[in-house]
Formats: C-alpha cells, structure tokens, sequence
C-alpha cells in the first residue's frame, strides 16, 4: 500500500472531508494542497476545515502565511516536502489533499515550477514597474513567439515568468516545461479523484457552499483582513470569493451581484480543475452520485488504496 495518498478533485467535491476519512482508518495526517487555504486569517473564504471538522487529526500547510505576502509555488513546495519528509519519518500516511493542480504536480510529479525569485526576476518586475510591461512582451515576442501569441496582454507575471525562464536557462518556457514532464515523479503516489456523474450536482454543491459562506461571515472575514493592514491589492484578496464582495464594498456591484460572481466564478474554477487533472492517468476517479454518502465514499477510496486497483468507480 502506498505511504502518499494523493485526494484531488474540483472545489466543493468532498476532498477535505474523505481525506480526514482516510487519515482516521489508515494511522495518517493530512497534507493540505490549497494555495488559499495557506493564507492566515481567511478561513472562511477558503473553507478551511475548522478544528471539529478535522477531528483530531493533524493538518499541514494551512494558516502558514501572512494574507499580505504574495506566495509561490516553489516556496510551497520547500516547505510542503519538509513536511512531508516528517509524516513519513515517523511512520504516518501523508494523505495530500487539495484542489491545486500546479501544486500537487510540482510536489508529487516534480513538474516544471518556479525557481525562487532570481536577479533575472528581479531584474524584469524593476522594468515593468518603470516602463510597463511591453518591452518585456516585445522581447518574449522575439525569442519565444509562441508563448508571446498564447498569454494573455495583462498577464504580467505569466509573461515575466516566461521571459525570466528564457534569460535563466536559454530555452523557452515550453521546451522546459516539456522536459521536466519526462522526469520520474518525486514521490510514488495513490492517486484519488472525486468527481459527480452530474455535473449540475456539483454545481449545486458549490452554489451553496458560497452562500452559506456568506452565513458564516464572509464580509466580516474580508473588512478584518483590510483592519489588520492586508492592502487591497493582495494577492490573496484577488482570489475568488474575495476579490467580488471587495467589489461590492466599494459600491461598484451589489451585495447580491457578488454572491452570484463568486457562485459563477467557483463553477468555472471547478471546471478548470477537472480538466487539469483528467491530465493524469494515474488519478482513478470516484464519480460520486447527486446526494453522495460519505461512508460509501471513504469505503470506495479505502478499496481503492488497500486493493491498488485502478479505474473510475461509483461508491
């Protein structure tokens, strides 16, 4: 049986709790692989499970960063190997849960990610804050077209990341993606996936998690996140369910308006995922009915891990 179990899935999928299933039954801890769920202060937002929730076992990666720093997938990785290295030292199970494609695969696959910020980096975020970020586009236009024709104008840190990987190594940021996929993965992984064979179930799912995250508090969460200093423009405050009732404080959109961003927003996200990791042919996938049951689930997932068996199954 594998020591790494891997749970994926879209938002509002039922990840969090058949991780905390699977780490009771299998002696194991979870490992979160959420890029919000990092950040202090925001849990509602970001539906952190809450200490009864969790249930007594432990959890890592979570509430580890200020809302006000801005956070990278290789500084993820550093710190989530570490503790992955500790769960399996002392004999535990790492149960990697998340919904964050680029994380997950650049922890357990090694896929291409971020280096820690260069002087190359450094260099080109110092020019596009004097001279803005055409010169930068017009050289990534001269030594990576392709790339230069597929980002999008405003996305300057994809566009500096790009050229960044062109000054550092001497190829372009496809070629060096391509060749960290032909690389064996850094960890042997089970991987789970959750999934609804209606999508409008897990539509529904989301739609009502977003209201009851506005229940729980969620403008209250936001204006105590701009009390304690969190500038506006933080990265972690442009995150879905974040950024659309800022917009509403501001008196650009109403309140209702909001609510129902953040719901389309969270459906196209959800979207987004399943299609990163219907990548993965390792993922086997557990197609979950309208009103699934979370004992039959957890069970599906336990013969799956316990058994090895691969394929897509209904609990």
């Amino acid at each position: 049986m594998h020591d790494i179990i891997a749970v994926v899935g879209p938002t509002a999928s039922g990840k969090t709790g058949l991780a905390i299933g699977l780490a009771k039954a299998l002696d194991g801890e979870v490992l979160s692989c959420d890029s919000m769920q990092l950040y202090r202060h925001m849990d509602i937002g970001t539906a952190t499970p809450t200490a009864e929730e969790m249930d007594g076992i432990p959890h890592h990666m979570m509430n580890v960063i200020d809302p006000a720093e801005d956070f990278s997938v290789s500084r993820y990785v550093e710190m989530a190997d570490q503790c992955l290295r500790d769960i399996l030292a002392r004999g535990k199970r790492a149960i990697v849960c998340g919904g964050t494609g680029l994380y997950l695969d650049s922890l357990l696959l090694g896929r291409s990610f971020a280096c820690p910020a260069t002087g190359h980096r450094r260099r080109l975020e110092e020019q596009a804050a004097r001279e803005g970020i055409e010169p930068i586009r017009e050289f990534l236009r001269t030594v990576d077209p392709d790339t230069y024709a597929r980002l999008p104008a405003g996305d300057h840190r994809r566009i500096i990341r790009a050229a960044e990987i062109y000054l550092e190594t001497g190829i372009t940021i496809t070629e060096h993606n391509r060749r960290t996929k032909l690389l064996p993965p850094r960890y042997e992984a089970r991987w789970i996936g959750l999934d609804f064979a209606n999508r409008a179930a897990l539509y529904a799912r989301i739609d009502r998690r977003v209201e009851l995250m506005m229940e729980q508090g969620l403008l209250e969460e936001i204006q105590a996140l701009l009390d304690r200093g969190v500038p506006p423009t933080a990265t972690s405050l442009q995150a879905i369910g974040y950024k659309e009732p800022m917009a509403a404080l501001r008196g650009e959109i109403t309140m209702a308006e909001a609510v129902a961003k953040i719901q389309q927003e969270s459906r196209r996200y959800a979207k987004r995922q399943l299609t990163w990791f219907r990548r993965n042919p390792a993922i086997s996938w557990i197609v979950q009915p309208d009103e699934p049951d979370a004992h039959q689930t957890l069970e599906t997932a336990l013969h799956l891990v316990r058994d090895g068996i691969s394929g897509d199954f209904a609990p």
